[in-house]
């Protein structure tokens, strides 16, 4: 399994993740928070709030570090160092150039 692949699968994970703690919260100040009907549970509705802030943004930068990282250790397959294509459009070496003649001049009267 490639480094690339690797990454991939990661940033999979992680954009599935911060869909769900997006889904989580509501715009408006619901969400989850808004479900909870007591400050007694995990810290109280405030703590959750902030969990799911900090949990969102901690996802988000991963998500970019990953991204960059992928491409950093992306080797190009796709790239120029065995395309068929470049191969067709090169001259071939062992043939010669060929010769056009030379444009007659006119003959000066």
């Amino acid at each position: 399994m490639s480094t690339f692949s690797i990454f991939l699968v990661l940033i999979t994970i992680v954009c599935f993740l911060l869909i769900v703690v997006i889904m989580v919260q509501n715009p408006k100040g619901g969400g989850l928070s808004s479900t909870i009907s007591g400050t007694q549970m995990l810290g109280g509705v405030q703590k959750t709030t902030d969990f799911l802030d900090k949990s969102t943004w901690t996802l988000a930068t991963i998500l970019i570090a990953l991204i960059l990282l992928s491409s950093l250790s992306f080797t190009g397959a796709l790239g120029d160092t065995g395309s068929k294509l470049i191969e067709k459009t090169e001259a071939p070496a062992s043939t010669p150039a060929q010769q056009t003649p030379a444009p007659a001049t006119p003959a000066a009267k």
